[in-house]
Order: structure tokens, then sequence, then C-alpha cells
């Protein structure tokens, strides 16, 4: 059974030290906040609607959470700020001609790059991915990225 005294333990084998702290994979949680709906935790799918806080939400997930008034509601802090259909602004999003995420059948035999993204800047062509940052313009809702309203230089639509 052990200890019976034909070994003798070590300190190491004796003493538990502590604990590491798990991190966060930040690739994945970057992942999953251009991809998922921060309040129903679906994947996103038009229409798109952004708050003033940067999140994403689908448009249908955000009507919902607004229109449930029964005492048990939980409260949503990814959503708690949002009172009204005009706190969200529905976004104008750029297809990615290189995205070939849902048109293929997973079978498991392909590499999936969860880095590729489904909307690109219309200006410069970056990818959504989260690698870099992303602008709305809240009158009329379309995304381009920080690089982009950096060299444009101008307050008005660029389409």
């Amino acid at each position: 059974m052990g200890c019976d005294g034909g070994t003798i333990p070590k300190r190491h084998e004796l003493v538990k030290g502590p604990r590491k702290v798990e991190k966060v994979d930040k690739n994945a949680e970057l992942v999953a906040r251009w991809n998922y709906c921060a309040l129903s935790q679906e994947k996103l799918c038009r229409p798109i609607v952004a708050c003033e806080l940067g999140r994403l939400y689908n448009k249908d997930a955000v009507i919902e959470f607004l229109l449930d008034k029964s005492a048990d509601k939980t409260p949503m802090e990814a959503a708690s700020h949002i009172k009204s259909i005009k706190n969200v602004t529905e976004l104008n999003l750029v297809d990615n001609p290189a995205w070939s995420g849902d048109k293929e059948s997973i079978k498991g035999d392909k590499y999936d790059d969860i880095q590729s993204s489904r909307f690109i800047c219309p200006v410069v062509g970056l990818e959504m991915n989260g690698r870099h940052r992303f602008c709305f313009l809240r009158n009329c809702g379309c995304v381009f990225s920080e690089r982009a309203l950096k060299e444009i230089k101008s307050e008005v639509c660029h389409k």
C-alpha cells in the first residue's frame, strides 16, 4: 500500500504547490467576439447590429431581449445598457470573397482557419477577424477598418 518503510517520500511528493492560474486563450476570445452574438452566444447571422460599446449582436436576439418583460428575466451584462432598439446600429458589412466557411461541408478532413473572416473592410481589404480595429458609422452603419479611416481622413461615408 505504500509508506510501509520501503520508500521514503520526498518533499515535492507530500507538499502541493500553488495552483497555476488558467489563462484564457486570446485568439480564441477574439474569434468568439467577432463570430458569435454577445447576447445569445449563437453564430452571427444577418442582420447584425452593434451597440456603442462595439459588441456585435444578432438583431433577433436583441429584439427578443427587449420584448422579454418577465420578472424572472436574469439581467445580462452583455446587454444591460441596451434599453431600446435605438441604442443599436444595424451594420452594413462587406462579404469576404475568399471566405468559404459555410459553403463547404465539414467532413473533418480539411484545415479550418479560425483567423479567416466572413467580412472585410471595403476600402483596405483587411479581414474582420479581431486582429485589426474596426469602426462603424452610427448614421449609416457602414463598417471600416481604423486604418482606412486614418488614411482617408474624412467624416462622411466612403460609399
